[in-house]
């Protein structure tokens, strides 16, 4: 008896540690400007998490994330963006000259992050987190290309993926969103 009721209090703890880990407020990053973003900041609001770069065909989309971000940020949505330069170098740049960029062609007010890699030997460890089951507790998924976009709950947690070529205001984004 004493060791079934050890072996059933052990797989709770397991249980407790192993869903602490699985949402976004673990992580802390370093925005474009240099300071540090932690997305515990974020509680109780839908965070779109989306790979970003400056020289690329979908680049345009940035016009629709940040008309997505003024549409919805007072109903408790963000959008967090991190320049990756991991398909054919289309985010060449520097942070500043990133920042430049989204704000002189997109208006971007959205936050963006330093620029990081989305797979790969050097992937950053928020990129394990979204693409790994085993991290995230919901799905495993790759990184397809740029403007990639996982949606997080209010509660830090995983929703889906929607993939680079469907637009941030797609009708499977905006349904997340009223929902």
């Amino acid at each position: 008896m004493k060791k079934m009721l050890f072996t059933l209090l052990l797989m709770i703890s397991c249980t407790v540690i192993v869903s602490a880990q699985q949402n976004i407020y673990q992580f802390k990053v370093q925005t474009i400007d240099g300071s540090e973003f932690d997305f515990s900041q974020l509680k109780g609001k839908k965070v779109m998490v989306v790979n970003t770069a400056s020289k690329c065909g979908l680049t345009p989309q940035y016009k629709d994330l940040e008309s997505l971000y003024e549409k919805y940020k007072e109903e408790n949505f963000v959008i967090v963006g991190f320049p990756a330069n991991n398909f054919l170098r289309q985010e060449p740049g520097t942070d500043a000259e990133i920042k430049t960029f989204c704000t002189k062609n997109y208006g971007v007010t959205f936050p963006m992050m330093s620029k990081i890699s989305v797979k790969g030997d050097d992937m950053h460890p928020l990129y394990h987190w979204l693409t790994q089951k085993s991290e995230n507790g919901v799905m495993d998924s790759k990184i397809k290309w740029n403007f990639q976009k996982y949606l997080i709950d209010e509660n830090g947690h995983l929703v889906d993926v929607v993939y680079p070529k469907t637009k941030p205001n797609s009708e499977k984004v905006l349904n997340w969103l009223k929902n």
